[in-house]
């Protein structure tokens, strides 16, 4: 089993991008823990209570572990700083294999945590360094899509969530204030399994994420490999 990482701008960015993984993850027992780097605060219909709440449910929902490292929202910068606190939850976690963001996005908080991830996946393995923790190397760090722009995936690879699609949209639906109060944000709950759909058509199943690495993917066999 392995330990993931999965890092999001704002609470609901990995369950939009890749909530049904991150069930899928956790049902196979790996210790997934979500990486919350804002509190997603101000919104119209939000409150930092009020969030907390709807992330902790749907974590309750999606069977893993959240931490909020407590950046400012619409403020995330690219920092030493912000770098070494994540290198710093990298190391606590033991993390091998991290998700982040896809790295073209048009919200500058998107753009900026997966630069800060894929550096502090770097600054996470020195050894001398101060930080708390034995030093890793996270083995992989792929890319999930949780992007704002009018963007066409085009993965690498895409993970059947066929099982897990259900629990994935009521840990969507966590988020009243987010994706319920706000009329002209429902919208965006069917549109996401219209796109996972999509996405599983591809590889033959109902429901699919899709995910990309710049880094080649190694393969022991073809067991694995949908038909």
């Amino acid at each position: 089993m392995a330990n993931v990482l999965v890092v999001g701008p704002h609470p609901d960015d990995q369950e939009l991008g890749m909530g049904g993984t991150v069930i899928r993850l956790a049902e196979q027992g790996h210790d997934v823990l979500l990486l919350d780097m804002t509190d997603g605060e101000p919104t119209p219909h939000g409150t930092p209570e009020i969030r907390r709440a709807e992330w902790s449910r749907a974590a309750e929902i999606m069977g893993v572990r959240r931490e909020l490292l407590g950046l400012p929202n619409r403020m995330v910068e690219h920092s030493i700083q912000a770098r070494h606190k994540v290198a710093s939850v990298i190391r606590r976690h033991q993390a091998q294999i991290v998700f982040v963001p896809y790295f073209e996005d048009a919200h500058p908080d998107h753009v900026a945590t997966t630069r800060i991830v894929e550096d502090a996946r770097f600054d996470a393995k020195l050894s001398k360094i101060d930080l708390p923790g034995e030093p890793i190397y996270p083995r992989w760090l792929f890319h999930y899509y949780c992007t704002h722009l009018r963007h066409i995936a085009n993965p690498m690879f895409c993970m059947d969530i066929s099982d897990q699609m259900d629990r994935k949209e009521e840990a969507i639906l966590a988020y009243h204030s987010q994706f319920i109060a706000p009329e002209k944000n429902r919208r965006v709950v069917e549109w996401v399994r219209q796109f996972n759909g999509y996405m599983g058509s591809r590889i033959g199943t109902a429901y699919a994420e899709p995910f990309f690495s710049r880094e080649p993917i190694g393969l022991d066999g073809l067991a694995g490999l949908l038909v």
